[in-house]
C-alpha cells in the first residue's frame, strides 16, 4: 500500500523531496468525515478568516467561465493558498446548473486539488459539493454568532430559498448550538418549500415551521433572515421590509436591491472579492461611486476592530473565499490518511526523470 502523503513523508533520507501518492476522495468519504462535526468546522472556518485578515494565504479573483448558449449557467475556478498548519495550496472547480433542480439532480458540483506546498505537486483529488456547502455554512454561522454578540440573539429564523444551501445552514446553526421558536420558509418554488419543511421536521428541528406565501412574510416575521437563493439579480427592494432591524445573512448575494443596503450595516467577508461579479454590493457600488456603505468585514468584528450596530439591519454578503475549501479539504484528507482509509492511485505521476 501506498504511504499517504503527510509531511513525515515530505521528504527522501537524503532531504531531497519527495514525489507524493495521489489520492481520490469521494463525496461520500468528504460526508463521513464532516458530518456531526459542525463545531470543528466553524473553528476551522473562522481559523482561515483570522489568517486571510493576517495576510496569510493568497486568495486571487474567482475566475467565471459563462457560456452563450447556456446563460444561467457557469463554471468558476477559486485557486487559493493558505498557511498556518494548513499550508496548502489549491483549486476549486465549481460548477453552477440551476436547470439540473428540474432534472433532480444537484444544481452544484466540484471538485477541489490540493497541491503540495513545497514542491507543487496535486496530492488529492476531493468531491467538493459537499465541502463547498459545508464551509458556506460554517461561514454562515459563524457571522451570525458574532454579529449578533451586540443585539439581542435571534429567536425567529426565515430561509427565503429552498435548496441544498439552506439545508446545511440549518444543519450547521443547529449544530452550533441555535434553537428557534419559529422557523419560516419561502421559495417560488411551492413544492420546494413544502419539501424543505419536511426536511425540517424530520431532522428534529425545533421550533414552530411554517411555509410562507411570500418572501416579505418571512423577512418581517424573521429576526435572522437566511438568503439561499439562485438570484441573478435583486428582488428584493423595499428597506420596510426590514424596519425590525434583523440580522440577514445574504449567502446568495445578489438578492438585496441597493436601497436595502443602504438603510443596512453592511459586512462582507473580503471586500475586494464581494465587489465584483454583479453582486448586491457591486451594484451598490457603481450606483453610489464608493464603498462607504460598507462597514468592514467579518474579520474586523472578530477582532473587534468594529461592532455592528443595534439600530440599523446588519447584512452579512460573504463571497466565498477558496482558502476556506482548501482548510476543509486538507482536514478531510488528513482524518482519512490517520485512519487509512484514503484511496490512493499508484503511478499516478509516470514520467518522473528528466531524461527518462
Amino acid at each position: 500500500m501506498t504511504t499517504a502523503y503527510s509531511p513525515a513523508t515530505r521528504f527522501t533520507p537524503s532531504g531531497t523531496p519527495r514525489v507524493p501518492a495521489f489520492a481520490v476522495v469521494s463525496g461520500a468519504q468528504v460526508q463521513r468525515v464532516l458530518q456531526g462535526r459542525e463545531q470543528r468546522i466553524v473553528e476551522l472556518v473562522e481559523d482561515a478568516y483570522r489568517l486571510h485578515d493576517e495576510g496569510d494565504s493568497v486568495n486571487p479573483p474567482s475566475y467565471f467561465l459563462r457560456f452563450d448558449d447556456r446563460p444561467t449557467s457557469r463554471i468558476i475556478a477559486l485557486p487559493a493558498s493558505i498557511g498556518g498548519a494548513t499550508r496548502v495550496d489549491g483549486l476549486k472547480w465549481i460548477s453552477s446548473f440551476p436547470q439540473n433542480v428540474t432534472a433532480g439532480i444537484p444544481r452544484a458540483s466540484a471538485v477541489l486539488i490540493l497541491n503540495d506546498h513545497d514542491t507543487g505537486y496535486p496530492f488529492a483529488c476531493l468531491e467538493s459539493s459537499i465541502i463547498s456547502a459545508s464551509r458556506t455554512a460554517a461561514s454562515a454561522s459563524l457571522a451570525a454568532d458574532w454579529l449578533s454578540r451586540h443585539r439581542p440573539r435571534p429567536t425567529n429564523v426565515g430561509f427565503v430559498g429552498t435548496g441544498l444551501i439552506a439545508r446545511y445552514i440549518h444543519t450547521y446553526l443547529a449544530g452550533t448550538g441555535w434553537s428557534f421558536e419559529n422557523v419560516g420558509v419561502y421559495d417560488l418554488s411551492p413544492e420546494n418549500a413544502a419539501a424543505f419543511r419536511c426536511c425540517l421536521e424530520q431532522s428534529g428541528a425545533a421550533g414552530n415551521i411554517t411555509v410562507h406565501d411570500s418572501a416579505e412574510e418571512v423577512i418581517r416575521l424573521s429576526d435572522l433572515v437566511v438568503f439561499a437563493t439562485v438570484a441573478a439579480r435583486p428582488h428584493i427592494h423595499d428597506p420596510a421590509w426590514f424596519a425590525h432591524r434583523p440580522l440577514v445573512l445574504h449567502v446568495s448575494l445578489r438578492d438585496l436591491a441597493p436601497a436595502v443596503l443602504l438603510a443596512s450595516a453592511n459586512i462582507v467577508d473580503d471586500i475586494e472579492h464581494c465587489l465584483r461579479a454583479d453582486t448586491s454590493p457591486h451594484l451598490t457600488e457603481q450606483l453610489t461611486g464608493d464603498r462607504q456603505f460598507l462597514d468592514g468585514t467579518l474579520a474586523d468584528v472578530m477582532a473587534r476592530r468594529i461592532a455592528p450596530p443595534a439600530d440599523r439591519p446588519v447584512v452579512f454578503s460573504p463571497f466565498g473565499l477558496g482558502v476556506l475549501d482548501l482548510v476543509l479539504g486538507k482536514y478531510v484528507y488528513d482524518q482519512l490518511a490517520d485512519s487509512g482509509e484514503l484511496h490512493v492511485v499508484d503511478g499516478f505521476f509516470h514520467e518522473l526523470s528528466r531524461y527518462g
